[in-house]
């Protein structure tokens, strides 16, 4: 009984210090130093959310870019690949229906990344190849001339790995947003 006491005070402050004290100064941390990422990076048009730049959505309409392939069918939470073999029969049927969607041929293949699921399934962002592939289709869906939309592409592409990463990538939702305010 004279370790049962001391115990509980000692669980009250490690619950106190670790949990409370640390969390609400990461928080308040957070807050200051980037407050968009820690607020989940909540993208608005219109005055209101469509998304967040961090995870990926599903666009399906030929007159928006897509993303890459989903193994949990872009729900946040159940983010994770699919752990399937490469030899997978599953996974040889989703990629020969997503070649087939994009119309692809050995003349004009598609890129990789448009084709294989991003580990975590939610990757918001396409290869600057990946976008540059959609540009006939998203440009012929709205009437628009296919250099204006490429143009917007290589506008909202952006290299973040420096000289380490240098190629370029383009996140979908804003991309899709940008091609909004283009019009048609």
């Amino acid at each position: 009984m004279q370790y049962i006491l001391p115990a509980i005070r000692l669980w009250l402050v490690t619950v106190l210090v670790c949990v409370v004290l640390y969390t609400g100064l990461i928080l308040g941390f957070a807050q200051v130093a980037a407050p968009f990422s820690a607020n989940g990076s909540i993208i608005e048009a219109g005055g209101r959310p469509v998304g967040s730049a961090l995870v990926a959505q599903k666009f399906t309409s030929p007159r928006y870019f897509w993303p890459r392939p989903s193994a949990p069918d872009y729900n946040a939470m159940a983010a994770a690949g699919s752990n399937k073999s490469p030899t997978s029969p599953d996974l040889t049927a989703r990629a020969q229906e997503t070649l087939a969607a994009y119309g692809a041929t050995a003349a004009n293949p598609v890129p990789a990344d448009l084709v294989a699921a991003s580990g975590g399934g939610l990757d918001p962002h396409i290869s600057l190849a990946g976008a540059l592939y959609q540009v006939d289709r998203v440009a012929a869906a709205r009437g628009l001339a296919p250099a204006a939309v490429r143009q917007l592409v290589e506008d909202q592409a952006t290299s973040v790995g420096g000289a380490l990463a240098p190629e370029r990538i383009v996140n979908v939702l804003t991309l899709n947003l940008a091609l909004d305010r283009l019009g048609r």
